[in-house]
């Protein structure tokens, strides 16, 4: 059975007059955790296109680069991206539930934070209203502001990455310390961990392309520290 099928199995269960936040309650365990991910990041996806006001060629792209959407599961990716559109509860109240659910595992949040960075640039345009919601959704998610501007600098097209804050470390922190941070970085990222935790491949994607961003930083870092 596919994700996409599940997907629609859990919208499906959904009584009369619920809103697609309600399908966060109900998903907590794994193998189910992996549809609530995907549900989770189109869900929020969908109300960052509606606080901009426009999706781009670009991002439906995008999106289709971490989903990797069949022809047949279109009509059902679809429909929840319009169901989350639609619905009359506030992202505020998707991001709250998303983090409840996944409060365990700091991990998945971050992710999952990935996942909307991603489609958020993908146009090479980050508009101020994309970076107030993915603040708001990272304060949510209780993300320190470290991490987060971390991701920034990561994903957002206007400068080279900071290797400091891609890491989310201080230039005056040892580089001992800043081994330490590293080191905890790539073993949450690893993909065999993803996988244990019960997410979908478009999570472990995501995961492996930031361990190519953390390592690159820590070499940078390592570099500038040998030639001081």
């Amino acid at each position: 059975m596919s994700i996409w099928t599940r997907i629609s199995q859990a919208i499906q269960a959904l009584a009369k007059g619920e809103g697609l936040s309600a399908v966060f309650e109900r998903l907590r365990t794994p193998p189910e955790r992996s549809v609530a991910f995907t549900i989770a990041v189109i869900a929020l996806s969908a109300k960052m296109a509606k606080a901009d006001g426009l999706v781009t060629r670009d991002e439906v792209r995008a999106f289709r680069e971490v989903f990797h959407i069949a022809a047949g599961d279109e009509e059902g990716a679809a429909r929840v991206f319009n169901l989350a559109r639609q619905d009359v509860a506030g992202y505020e109240e998707y991001a709250a539930r998303i983090a409840r659910m996944f409060s365990e595992d700091r991990t998945i949040l971050c992710t999952l934070m990935e996942g909307l960075f991603y489609i958020a640039v993908a146009d090479g345009r980050y508009h101020p209203k994309e970076d107030d919601f993915l603040e708001r959704v990272a304060q949510i998610f209780k993300m320190p502001q470290p991490e987060f501007r971390g991701l920034r600098a990561r994903f957002v097209p206007d400068a080279q990455p900071d290797p400091y804050s891609v890491l989310g470390v201080s230039p005056e922190m040892e580089l001992a310390e800043i081994r330490k941070v590293w080191r905890a970085q790539v073993r949450e990222s690893h993909p065999d961990k993803m996988i244990a935790r019960g997410l979908p491949e478009e999570a472990v994607r995501l995961s492996e392309r930031r361990l190519v961003d953390i390592n690159r930083a820590w070499e940078e870092i390592s570099a500038q520290r040998q030639d001081a």
